[in-house]
């Protein structure tokens, strides 16, 4: 679990809550701190507090949500319906207000897990024999050969294999691993496919991205080999957005999607 909040002192009792009731915790005090233990230890769960210097709760929630699908607990002092809606509308999955029971709160937390876990049953490798993706410890080896990626790189290349074969817009990809509305500027979906693209390639002869001139981008398997699931329940639940491979979500205006080989 990771415990983010300024005040020491609160910080220090949700910490001995939490393991009081038999969770593994590391804290951080500020946003800034907490994204790097986010990337570091890959919690199962973050508590986050709403009010904070240098990147307040709101701002660091945001930018999780870029990141990963952790489950996301805000703590804050208001109380009142509008604060709470602008949490759950920001990707949080719960709010507490402040002051909270002991009890309430270790209850809350484990109800949280309860729900990630029933959630743990999907596909953990993808294989299609170019590519090979350990979603569980977020790995990704190209023709045997390991290629570090950070998580938005890592969470664009597995929107690129949940889709093989399928032609996909910057606006679709704006949607699928950002989640912003469509119609937004894209400037950073041509920037972060050409990261990808690059490191891909730097594993292999070419890149499986394709750009179809005038509509997008499409990833076409060279290895053309069908996906390999194996193994399911991974052991961790960092970064479980990417972990649904073969999701049934669907860009706008997109088509169902294919086989990554074409039989």
């Amino acid at each position: 679990m990771l415990v983010v909040d300024d005040e020491d002192d609160l910080r220090d009792v949700v910490c001995t809550l939490l393991q009081r009731a038999g969770l593994r915790t590391t804290s951080a005090r500020d946003g800034q701190q907490a994204l790097k233990a986010l990337y570091d230890e890959r919690p199962d769960l973050v508590v986050l507090d709403a009010a904070m210097p240098v990147l307040d709760g709101w701002q660091t929630l945001e930018r999780i949500r870029h990141l990963s699908d952790v489950p996301v607990m805000m703590l804050t002092a208001r109380d009142g319906e509008l604060e709470k809606v602008r949490g759950l509308k920001a990707g949080a999955d719960d709010y507490v207000t402040k002051p909270f029971g002991r009890q309430e709160l270790v209850a809350r937390v484990e109800a949280l897990l309860r729900r990630a876990g029933d959630r743990e049953d999907e596909v953990v490798v993808y294989d299609d024999g170019l590519v090979h993706i350990d979603f569980a410890d977020a790995r990704v080896s190209v023709e045997g050969k390991e290629v570090g990626l950070t998580p938005l790189e890592f969470k664009l290349l597995a929107t690129f294999v949940r889709h093989p074969n399928q032609v996909l817009s910057r606006d679709q990809l704006l949607e699928l691993v950002w989640e912003q509305a469509l119609g937004g500027p894209t400037d950073q979906v041509k920037v972060y496919v050409g990261y990808l693209r690059r490191k891909l390639a730097a594993a292999t002869d070419s890149s499986p991205i394709e750009t179809v001139r005038g509509f997008g981008y499409r990833y076409r398997p060279t290895g053309c080999a069908a996906p390999v699931p194996v193994g399911c329940a991974p052991t961790s639940r960092w970064p479980r957005r990417c972990a649904t491979v073969f999701s049934s979500r669907r860009p706008s205006g997109g088509m169902r999607s294919a086989s990554p080989c074409r039989r």
